[in-house]
């Protein structure tokens, strides 16, 4: 008998290998693929602006990066001496507006020069549900636990996501036009509305990602929210809040994009390299013996060989310190 409904994913047409470079942007789900890329020595440029929800806000975002337009200085606020902006994330704060906004400028800068050489711009959308400032009907990224009269809510559309996708598109194929897409839709579950807006909510952003799968060549959908919605159903693969995606959860779904955008050879880098994590994880019951050094050379050894094929100066320099100079 199955007890499961496993989600079938076929190779992609875009194909990730040891060269490519990756900026995960979106929800606090684009951070955990980032972290993983990362720490498999994939470059990767990790959700730079915080955690974004809403698409609207990540489009926007995006767009002004490549035009390295300066922060709007019309959306600072601050509160009890700390400084934020409703287009970033809590992340960015400072006692100083001048500070802040020349550090979301620099984000902004750094961001604009990394998607101009980028293979591949990962999307995870996490709401439809936006907020509005009331005094000038903007949509923000984040409301900074500012009063809640402050702000008009709504739900955007199929339409409002197309057509500002599309903007950010045009602007981002101007300077990258190798630049592949690739769209998910956050697995968290969104409960701070209740959980019938959430299920409306992931339905309006899946059914935006098919759409604009099926018009822009070049843009992909990858399944990160049926896997866990129905792969993975049960709360065991949830942590504790009942809300995110567990460790064993986050794990599955990154070997099922594994499957679908490594080349062979990238796979057989990920499971080098994997080996090699484990022993640099491991923790020795008695350090500074002989088998213990023996162990620690050999490990030097490995990074040093594997030092051809991605940075682990870190690593070598960290095996490096703990071995004892004769």
């Amino acid at each position: 008998m199955e007890f499961r409904t496993e989600i079938e994913v076929s190779p992609s047409r875009f194909r990730i290998n040891s060269d490519s470079k990756l900026i995960t942007i979106g929800s606090c789900f684009s951070e955990v693929l980032g972290n993983q890329l990362s720490e498999n020595k994939i470059q990767c440029l990790c959700n730079p602006y915080g955690t974004v929800f809403n698409p609207v806000s990540i489009f926007k975002l995006v767009s002004h990066s490549l035009q390295n337009q300066p922060v709007f200085k019309h959306l600072f606020l601050e509160n009890k001496g700390v400084w934020h902006h409703y287009d970033f994330h809590s992340k960015f704060w400072s006692d100083s507006r001048e500070r802040l906004e020349a550090e979301l400028n620099a984000t902004h800068q750094s961001v604009s020069q990394f998607l101009k050489k980028a293979n591949y711009l990962v999307i995870t959308l996490g709401t439809a549900i936006v907020h509005q400032l009331k005094e000038n009907s903007q949509i923000i990224s984040n409301c900074h636990k500012m009063p809640s009269n402050h702000f008009n809510k709504e739900m955007l559309t199929v339409k409002d996501i197309s057509l500002r996708f599309k903007a950010m598109y045009e602007q981002l194929k101007m300077h990258n036009s190798k630049i592949k897409i690739i769209l998910t839709v956050s697995p968290v579950r969104h409960t701070r509305e209740i959980l019938q807006l959430n299920s409306v909510s992931k339905s309006i952003l899946r059914s935006a990602c098919y759409s604009l799968e099926q018009d822009f060549a070049d843009v992909e959908y990858f399944p990160s929210y049926e896997i866990m919605m129905d792969d993975l159903r049960d709360y065991r693969f949830y942590k504790a809040d009942m809300i995110h995606p567990n460790e064993v959860a986050e794990q599955y779904i990154f070997e099922k994009f594994s499957e679908v955008y490594f080349t062979e050879e990238m796979k057989q880098f990920i499971s080098e390299w994997g080996k090699i994590k484990t022993s640099l994880n491991h923790r020795p019951m008695q350090s500074g013996t002989e088998s213990h050094q023996k162990f620690l050379n050999d490990l030097l050894t490995k990074l040093n060989h594997f030092n051809t094929k991605a940075d682990v100066r870190n690593e070598i320099r960290m095996i490096e310190s703990q071995l004892i100079q004769n």
